[in-house]
């Protein structure tokens, strides 16, 4: 098979998993090189999964055999680094939120575009066996037409167990920022896009007190809103409800449901890859889950880059792509507009339902 050069850049804590599964699951991706602002990180990255070079940034997109940048940065940076990349010539796919303001997520689209490069990004959760088990049952009748869904992330944030949380309290964090990009990208891959939002959201705790090593102690003011309850209307019709908190000590709140005009569909974490998958059909029976249609159920991520790295070779649409990745960031912002202002927002960006995965594909591949 082909391979597709792609090149790291930054080296933190989640690189780990994409540079094991680039290196060893997707044979379609070659990782040439890493690079991060300390560059002791890029070296032991590279020397703990046998990358060729270790570099800075610079020298990362300066090389020419590289055609994909995979920004791990954090989000401030995101559209910096992606910028950077586009301008050398490169592909890039970034880690979520594509970037903290819609314009700079727009000047990556327009740059892209302008230099027929392509652009995507997190999550790709998507992709994986659970989240395409419940696109073929709802592409195949099996819950009839979607007419509303529900979706809750709520736990009490990160300071309790995060060595350096601050950041999530921060502009670009937040509950909505930080995991709903995982909830917005699994309701439209399987329900299509969002036409208007409106939403609540608010600060309860103004202060909160680190107590994992090693800032133990340290306080953090919080900046965004820590509880964030949105209302979605679909271009389809359906209206879907979203939660999203850093204020909740305990729940048993569901991830997501689907409604559907025939049965409802129980939708696995969308932060993972697998199942389980739950359905039931009007008031017959009990409920029953359904072995995954896909594979790729245990921790895929890198399987948008391959994705990506499909597409060059090929010249077919990937999945994971900028015009998604633009609409989640858009309805994430809608929603804290909405409470700011106290009014629906119309959703000026729209997407492609993303393809579903062919079903018997094999271990590493994305296409027959």
């Amino acid at each position: 098979m082909e391979k597709v050069k792609i090149g790291i850049v930054g080296c933190g804590t989640i690189s780990s998993i994409y540079l094991k599964n680039c290196t060893e699951v997707f044979s379609v991706l070659e990782v040439a090189a890493c690079a991060d602002m300390f560059p002791e990180r890029a070296k032991a990255k590279a020397e703990e999964f046998n990358i060729p070079k270790a570099c800075t940034v610079s020298e990362l997109l300066s090389d020419p055999e590289i055609k994909i940048v995979l920004n791990l940065t954090i989000p401030k940076a995101h559209a910096e680094v992606t910028l950077a990349a586009l301008e050398a010539g490169k592909n890039v796919y970034v880690e979520k939120p594509l970037a903290i303001t819609r314009e700079d997520g727009q000047k990556i689209l327009s740059l892209a575009k302008s230099k027929g490069l392509l652009v995507g990004g997190a999550p790709d959760t998507f992709l994986g066996g659970g989240l395409q088990t419940c696109r073929k049952l709802i592409d195949d009748g099996w819950i009839g037409k979607p007419v509303a869904s529900t979706a809750f992330m709520v736990n009490h944030g990160h300071e309790s167990w995060h060595p350096d949380p601050e950041f999530y309290y921060k502009v670009g964090g937040g509950p909505m920022f930080d995991m709903g990009p995982y909830y917005l990208t699994a309701l439209i891959s399987l329900m299509g896009p969002v036409k208007r939002v409106t939403g609540s959201a608010g600060i309860t705790f103004p202060e909160r007190t680190i107590t994992s090593a090693p800032k133990y102690g340290t306080k953090i003011e919080v900046d965004v809103p820590t509880h964030v309850a949105g209302i979605m209307d679909f271009e389809s019709g359906a209206i879907g409800t979203i939660i999203t908190s850093f204020d909740v000590w305990g729940s048993q709140l569901p991830r997501i449901e689907i409604y559907g005009s025939e049965g409802t569909l129980i939708v696995p974490d969308p932060n993972t890859f697998g199942g389980p998958v739950f359905y039931r059909r009007q008031k017959i029976g009990d409920w029953k889950e359904i072995p995954l249609t896909h594979g790729f159920s245990e921790n895929s991520r890198g399987i948008g880059v391959a994705d990506m790295a499909y597409s060059i070779l090929s010249g077919r649409p990937h999945r994971a792509n900028g015009d998604l990745t633009y609409h989640v960031l858009d309805i994430m912002h809608g929603f804290h507009d909405a409470s700011r202002e106290g009014k629906h927002y119309a959703v000026a960006s729209t997407c492609s339902r993303p393809a579903a995965l062919p079903m018997g594909l094999s271990a590493d591949a994305l296409d027959k």
